[in-house]
């Protein structure tokens, strides 16, 4: 069959497709329109942190659509003040708003912010953020974020937002004034090519907050949920964010994001925030699952496990090819290629039955299921270097 024939010509242009259309997946594993199996190291973006159609996450949306779908936003429901309640809890934050996106909630946690710095810091609304940051795709988002390319994109960008260096405090303490209200940051940056913020930079930013009367916002979309080996991973360096957001990995697949604030800053008020979808039962209740899946006793130190072997297969891969760094925590890691190659690299990986990912022409970023094995790993790193010799044309 021809992946015309599945209508795609109808599908907005947003993105550069190969001409295959996915129809079946499992574990770590996709399966495309003509039968052929492709190992996932990208798990859409982090996304599908038990990997594809967990039976978890199955049998929580077939329970969770037989009870109740909807009921609206302005009634409470089971599944969603559970999952709120296990947040809270393994957050040490006190109060949730449930989104259907990471950009969504970080959009709310701006709109948070802003509230908070009008009623209580004279009208101060000014965030500063960091280059190389993504924080969505939002018009608010992305004028957050250091994206290199979106400075002039969708202009006028909506201000408000100071970008300061990653892991440099003085480059954070310069551009904080009287209208600043918060800093924000992602304990590692994903998107720039998996980039951790140090801990002494994340506690400096902490102390900066404390000395200057601002909220530290903490983007764990991408991190957080178990991807690094621990459930956030802001716990690693041993902060207490005033706000925190989640996405991706949290619904395991399904659209599913929250954004988490101690009781303090909670200043919305009815009719401030909401949204049509946030906080279904469907999804939340698949929340609840994915939580439970990833608390259980065990898993982060196989999530940590797993990481180390990823890191040092990788590291021994860099040796023999004279790569570059492999950096990251966790299931979340890069590699550097050391030459521009990575969209090259992720197209003869595809030719070999393998998903990665290329965020930075010259950085792959792996990104598997949580729940993948041993053996997958080393069957990624034997495709990879195959993938890498016919990328260099050796």
């Amino acid at each position: 069959m021809d992946p015309k024939d599945f209508g795609i010509d109808a599908l907005m242009a947003v993105a550069s497709r190969p001409p295959l259309v996915f129809v079946s997946g499992q574990g770590s594993w996709l399966v495309d329109h003509e039968g052929r199996r492709y190992l996932d190291f990208v798990q859409g973006w982090a996304v599908n942190s038990l990997g594809h159609c967990p039976g978890a996450v199955s049998a929580a949306l077939a329970r969770q659509a037989a009870t109740l779908v909807n009921c609206s936003p302005a009634f409470h429901n089971a599944p969603s003040a559970r999952l709120a309640g296990l947040l809270a809890r393994s957050s040490g934050l006190d109060r949730v708003f449930f989104a259907n996106s990471g950009a969504e909630a970080n959009e709310g946690a701006i709109k948070l912010v802003r509230k908070w710095g009008a009623m209580r810091k004279s009208g101060a609304f000014e965030i500063v953020t960091l280059e190389g940051a993504f924080h969505g795709r939002t018009l608010a988002t992305m004028s957050a974020s250091g994206k290199p390319g979106w400075e002039s994109l969708f202009e006028p960008k909506v201000p408000g937002f100071r970008k300061a260096r990653l892991n440099d405090l003085s480059s954070v303490e310069a551009l904080i004034g009287p209208r600043t209200a918060a800093l924000m940051v992602e304990p590692i940056q994903g998107e720039s090519g998996v980039v951790p913020a140090t801990d002494a930079f994340l506690r400096g930013l902490e102390e900066l907050a404390a000395r200057h009367d601002l909220l530290l916002i903490v983007d764990e979309v991408q991190t957080g949920m178990g991807r690094t080996g621990s459930l956030f991973a802001f716990e690693r360096s041993g902060i207490a964010p005033h706000i925190m957001t989640l996405g991706k990995g949290m619904g395991g697949g399904v659209p599913l994001a929250a954004l988490l604030a101690r009781e303090e800053v909670c200043c919305f008020e009815p009719g401030d925030q909401g949204g049509t979808f946030n906080g279904n039962p469907l999804m939340t209740a698949v929340g609840v699952a994915v939580f439970e899946e990833i608390s259980r006793p065990g898993f982060l130190a196989e999530v940590e496990n797993k990481g180390r072997q990823l890191r040092e297969r990788l590291r021994m891969l860099s040796a023999r090819r004279a790569l570059g760094e492999v950096r990251g925590q966790g299931l979340l890691v890069a590699l550097e290629l050391g030459q521009d190659i990575g969209p090259g690299v992720c197209a003869a990986a595809m030719d070999n039955g393998l998903l990665v990912n290329s965020p930075r022409a010259s950085v792959l970023r792996f990104m598997p299921a949580l729940n993948v094995t041993r053996e997958e790993i080393d069957l990624m790193i034997e495709r990879l270097e195959r993938s890498l010799d016919q990328a260099r044309g050796q």
